[in-house]
């Protein structure tokens, strides 16, 4: 008999699919003919410009599909064939991506790109032969996860809503752990300012808010009481955002987030956590909920940020911006992820009741 594996790892290569697309699509508009065949690139000469960081990102965007979908097929196929599998489906997949790209006008299509895209996915799979077994039901992660996770797809999802919040956080323009900003989106702009106090007190609330809301749900998707675990989640969003304003941000600047408002939210956050740990889980829910709603309506009425200033920008390498698409649309869409898990966590925890 087949050992029994989780459904964790095939959601996971789904996901890494679907953000792995909408990367390379990015942004989505002024689709049309350029005039030439679709594959007309594949025959193309050596780029005569090109740059080893972007075939470097070219291969680290696509290694975690190619270990997402090696480690999901795990069990299925032989080690050799899995990996032949996973690298003609990562191939193809960039190839019918870069077909699609011939269609917008901010992406050039190129078979130097195909050719990265390949090999990591191929570094992927090879890597998910070795590592992949921490998804097994004897596994370090699965046996993490039985004593600490709730069982079963309610438990998974809540793993991949937290994993999702880590991915915003890499969004370096943002103010710390905010999230939900439909401006962009909805075409809305701030046209107001607030005083230097005045701003201090909605980043504060902002940013507690938001601690509060992702430590509980932290909470609600443990099977047991587990405060270091929410500690844990929390401290490693910090570090998420300190790599983010390192290597994106022009210059450098590691500690462009600890701003006065978001450093007193934050500890007002853990305070308010730690006082609404014990609650049950109805009120657990309704509180996540109201905090959700309350961080996302401060992003959405908040002026722009002030600690942005003229000086700072994104790193302008195509990937690097197509990357930052990608996590402004995680992060406007995340607090509504996370509603929809909150709704069917609740319902475990009824029919355990």
């Amino acid at each position: 008999m087949k050992p029994k594996r989780y459904h964790l790892p095939r959601d996971l290569a789904i996901a890494v699919s679907l953000l792995t697309a909408y990367a390379c699509l990015h942004p989505f508009s002024g689709w049309h003919s350029i005039g030439v065949g679709p594959v007309f690139f594949m025959s193309a000469p050596w780029p005569r410009y090109f740059t080893w960081l972007d075939i470097g990102l070219n291969i680290a965007g696509f290694l975690p599909l190619g270990f997402a979908w090696g480690t999901a097929l795990a069990g299925r196929f032989k080690p050799g064939r899995r990996v032949v599998l996973v690298w003609l489906g990562g191939t193809l997949l960039s190839l019918g991506l870069e077909i699609l790209q011939n269609y917008l006008p901010t992406r050039v299509a190129s078979n130097l790109d195909i050719a990265a895209n390949s090999i990591g996915a191929l570094l992927g799979a090879l890597l998910a032969l070795r590592f992949g077994q921490i998804f097994d039901t004897g596994g370090a992660l699965a046996r993490w996860r039985e004593r600490r996770i709730l069982s079963g797809r309610t438990g998974g999802f809540g793993l991949l809503v937290i994993g999702l919040w880590w991915l915003s956080l890499l969004n370096p323009s943002s103010y710390l752990f905010a999230n939900g900003d439909l401006r962009q989106l909805l075409d809305i702009t701030a046209n107001y300012t607030l005083s230097g106090r005045a701003f201090l007190n909605v980043e504060m609330a902002l940013t507690a808010a938001n601690t509060l809301a992702i430590g509980l749900i932290a909470r609600h998707a443990m099977r047991a009481s587990s405060p270091w675990l929410a500690g844990c989640i929390l401290l490693l969003g910090v570090a998420v955002k300190v790599l983010a304003t390192s290597v994106f941000l022009v210059p450098a600047q590691p500690w462009h987030w600890a701003t006065p408002g978001g450093l007193r939210g934050l500890g007002l956050g853990i305070v308010l956590l730690a006082l609404a740990w014990r609650l049950g889980t109805h009120a657990r829910q309704s509180l996540i909920s109201l905090a959700l709603l309350a961080a996302t309506a401060l992003m959405n009425l908040a002026p722009e940020n002030p600690y942005w200033d003229v000086m700072t920008r994104v790193r302008h390498q195509g990937h690097v911006l197509n990357f930052h698409g990608l996590t402004e649309l995680v992060g406007s869409l995340w607090p509504f992820f996370a509603l929809i898990w909150l709704g069917f966590a609740s319902r475990r925890h009824e029919a355990k009741q």
